[in-house]
């Protein structure tokens, strides 16, 4: 089930903004997107949100010409583990 991802500056999160129940961070330098953490409520967990805001900021990333350095773990085996994305990350 995909689920509606809503953006703010720095930020892709799901639910309400002021309480989400998943969100990955992330800042921009330059042509690089830097992912800094992916974080999912314990009673939403085990749903494949976070793959799901991985898979987002990889499109966002491919429609704004960025390159992804994924400085959080989870984001980094997503990347790392999914060739296509390989195109964007930024080794």
């Amino acid at each position: 089930m995909e689920h509606t991802i809503q953006e703010e500056r720095g930020r892709f999160y799901i639910g309400e903004q002021s309480s989400p129940v998943a969100f990955l961070a992330f800042d921009e330098e330059g042509d690089t997107m830097i992912i800094t953490s992916t974080v999912v409520e314990p009673s939403a967990r085990n749903q494949g949100l976070a793959t799901e805001l991985v898979d987002h900021a990889v499109n966002y990333a491919r429609k704004n010409k960025l390159q992804i350095d994924p400085e959080c773990p989870f984001a980094r085996d997503v990347i790392k583990d999914t060739p296509e994305y390989h195109v964007v990350w930024k080794k």
